[in-house]
C-alpha cells in the first residue's frame, strides 16, 4: 500500500508588526511607516509597511538609513505585547485545523493537515480567509508535500507581488511536481544556501536548483561534506522532516544595545539587573529554572566578551541571576571601557522543583514577591511595578 502524500502548509504573516499597528491606528494604513527604534541612536527597522518598501526600506536596516531613503517615513515604536496576543490568535486558528503546528517565530509556522480529506489548497484558503476576516491580518501561504517546498512556494508567491498592499498570497506545488517547480529557481532559494555557498556553486557552473539537482551527489559530498548530500536531496525537492510541535528550550537571554556607548559602572550594573529581571520573568513564565548564568558585553570597538558560571542549585530568581551576572561582568570589564551592548542569559534549563525550608523562608518570600510582581506586570504592563534600581535608572535618564 502506497504511503499517504503529506499536505504541509507554511504560513507567514505579511509585515506582521505593521499589520498589527495598522489595527491599532488605522490612520497608518497605506502610508510608509516602519516599526523599530529611534533614528537618533542605533535603532533598526524591525518591520516596514509595503508602502515603505517602495523606497527600498527593509527590515534590519538602520532607521537613520531608512529615513534617508524615505524622508516622510513614519516611525512607530514596537508594542510587543500586542504582537504576542495577535500571534497567539493566529496560532489558535491553525490549531483548530490540526494539532501538528510547528511555530517557527512570532509570525511564521508550519501546519501538517495530512489527516484532513480536503485538498491542501482548499484548507490553505480557508485558513487565510479566517485570519483575514476574523483577525483582519494579511498572510501568505505555501502548500506542498513537504516543509521545504511549502516554504519556498510561499517565498515565491510573496516575491511575485508588487505594490503597496500586503501580498496575501497563496501558492500550491502539487505532489510530484516539486523538482519541476524548483528547477529554474536560483540556488539561493534553497534553505542553507547563503551568498558564500551560492558563490562556490557558481564557480562550479551551478546557478539554478535544476543544475544543482543534476550535479553528481558524490562530487557535492566531497566538496561540501554532509551539506553536499543535503543540497543534492533538497534540489530534487525531497524533504522528509516532520512537523515538530515541541522544541526544547535550551537557553533564555536578553540583551540591549545602547544609543550611545556607556562607561558608567552604576548604570551598567543597573542595566544588567534589569536584563536579569526580564530573563527571570521568562523563566518563571515557562516554569523553568537555570543552572548556568552568562554575561555578554560588547565594547565600542566591537570586541565582544562572554563569561558564564554554574550555580550551586538551579534558580528562577532575579536577584541570583543579577548577582551572578554582575560578578562575571566585574571580573572582566575594566573601569573606563566604553560598552556598546550588554546581555544576560541562562542555560542548563530544567523544570523547577522548589523545596521549602523550615528554618530559612527568605527564598520563599522572594518567590512570592516575584510572583506578585509578575502578575501586576502582566495585567498593567512591565513598568507597573519597579525595583529600586530600575526606578533610580529611570529617574536618572
Amino acid at each position: 500500500m502506497a504511503s499517504q502524500t503529506r499536505k504541509i502548509i507554511h504560513l507567514d504573516l505579511d509585515a506582521f508588526f505593521c499589520a498589527v499597528e495598522e489595527l491599532r491606528n488605522p490612520a497608518l494604513k497605506g502610508k510608509p511607516f516602519a516599526v523599530g527604534g529611534s533614528p537618533e541612536g542605533r535603532g533598526v527597522v524591525a518591520s516596514c509597511s509595503y508602502a515603505a518598501r517602495q523606497f527600498k526600506v527593509h527590515s534590519a536596516m538602520p532607521m537613520s538609513r531608512a529615513l534617508a531613503l524615505c524622508p516622510d517615513l513614519i516611525i512607530v515604536r514596537s508594542t510587543y505585547g500586542a504582537y504576542r496576543d495577535a500571534s497567539e490568535e493566529v496560532m489558535a486558528i491553525l490549531q483548530s485545523y490540526s494539532p501538528l503546528v510547528e511555530q517557527l517565530s512570532i509570525d511564521e509556522a508550519f501546519v501538517d493537515v495530512s489527516d484532513l480529506q480536503q485538498p491542501g489548497i482548499e484548507i490553505g484558503r480557508q485558513m487565510q480567509n479566517r485570519i483575514n476576516q476574523e483577525l483582519h491580518l494579511p498572510c501568505s501561504l505555501g502548500v506542498a508535500s513537504n516543509k521545504l517546498i511549502a516554504k519556498i512556494a510561499n517565498n515565491v508567491a510573496k516575491a511575485a507581488h508588487k505594490g503597496v498592499t500586503p501580498p496575501n498570497a497563496i501558492l500550491e506545488v502539487p505532489a510530484g511536481q516539486e523538482a519541476e517547480f524548483l528547477k529554474d529557481l536560483p540556488t539561493e532559494a534553497l534553505w542553507g544556501v547563503g551568498p558564500k555557498t551560492a558563490e562556490r556553486l557558481s564557480q562550479l557552473g551551478i546557478h539554478t536548483i535544476g543544475e544543482l539537482a543534476s550535479f553528481p551527489e558524490v562530487r557535492l559530498s566531497k566538496l561540501f561534506g554532509k551539506m553536499g548530500h543535503e543540497l543534492s536531496v533538497h534540489a530534487r525537492g525531497i524533504d522528509n522532516r516532520m512537523v515538530i510541535t515541541e522544541h526544547d528550550v535550551k537557553s533564555i537571554s536578553q540583551e540591549t544595545t545602547f544609543s550611545s556607548d556607556k562607561a558608567d559602572e552604576i548604570f551598567l550594573k543597573r542595566t544588567i539587573c534589569n536584563l536579569a529581571e526580564q530573563v527571570g520573568y521568562r523563566l518563571r513564565h515557562k516554569g523553568l529554572c537555570a543552572s548556568t548564568v552568562r554575561i555578554k558585553f560588547r565594547l565600542a570597538d566591537f570586541s565582544t566578551f562572554t563569561r558564564q558560571v554554574t550555580l550551586a542549585r538551579p534558580t528562577d530568581q532575579d536577584s541570583q541571576i543579577c548577582d551572578s551576572a554582575v560578578d562575571l561582568f566585574q571580573r572582566i570589564w575594566k573601569k573606563g571601557q566604553m560598552v556598546r551592548l550588554l546581555g544576560v542569559g541562562v542555560s542548563g534549563l530544567s523544570e523547577c522543583v522548589h523545596q521549602l525550608s523550615l528554618w530559612d523562608n527568605s527564598q520563599e518570600k522572594e518567590r512570592k514577591l516575584l510572583t506578585a510582581m509578575d502578575q501586576l506586570r502582566e495585567r498593567y504592563g512591565k513598568d507597573a511595578i519597579l525595583r529600586g534600581h530600575s526606578l533610580r535608572k529611570k529617574k536618572g535618564r
